[in-house]
């Protein structure tokens, strides 16, 4: 499996295309700048297959409506972030067109496997950030995209509606037991390892003690 990660919008998404041998690309959380997207999918001869949102804030969403209209695929997400993700209540400015709800949502939640190309990740949901909040763990690759739940050196916000500090805790505590050698990529910020934050980020120092 390769990947190029995108940075997009005003606060500054990492959107991961991933793609396998066949080109079948796998694009994730798309946040804006529907067209730089797009643009790597040709630059790279990837087909899209599908959408996957480790969340639903808008800063990862709003270039839903522009992919879909150019492939449409089915989009992958949490029901309980599903529930409010293409509503009024997302709107956040400066992002403030929210993308219609996609014909093609498939919800997913807990040990869903999502086939990327030749290569499957295993969804672990990790809420905190957003009720719906996921991670995609890859064992093979040795690879977590972790959305908003963990970042370089800090953590996801939890004072936004649905954020809840408890649940995130909990949730970190999942993360902390994956090996060491497994490379994050976060939804901002520059990419890290689990044993880089187990050292380095104080939410996580301690999070492998029972």
């Amino acid at each position: 499996m390769e990947y190029k990660v995108v940075v997009v919008g005003a606060f500054g998404v990492n959107c991961a295309v991933l793609w396998d041998r066949q080109r079948a690309a796998t694009v994730v959380d798309p946040g804006e700048d529907a067209e730089r997207i797009l643009g790597v999918l040709r630059s790279s001869g990837l087909t899209l297959r599908q959408i996957v949102l480790t969340h639903g804030h808008i800063d990862h969403i709003s270039a839903l409506d522009v992919l879909l209209a150019v492939q449409p695929v089915p989009v992958k997400m949490h029901a309980a972030d599903a529930a409010w993700a293409f509503t009024d209540v997302n709107v956040f400015p400066p992002y403030n067109n929210v993308p219609a709800r996609p014909a093609a949502l498939e919800e997913i939640d807990e040990g869903s496997l999502l086939a990327a190309g030749d290569t499957s990740f295993r969804v672990l949901h990790t809420p905190g950030h957003s009720p719906g909040s996921i991670c995609l763990y890859c064992e093979s690759e040795a690879l977590l995209i972790s959305g908003d739940t963990l970042f370089a050196g800090t953590v996801g916000r939890t004072d936004l509606p649905g954020g809840n500090g408890s649940k995130l805790a909990r949730s970190l505590k999942r993360l902390a037991v994956l090996p060491d050698a497994v490379t994050i990529l976060p939804g901002h910020g520059p990419a890290t390892t689990i044993g880089d934050e187990i050292v380095a980020n104080p939410f996580l120092r301690g999070a492998r003690r029972t």
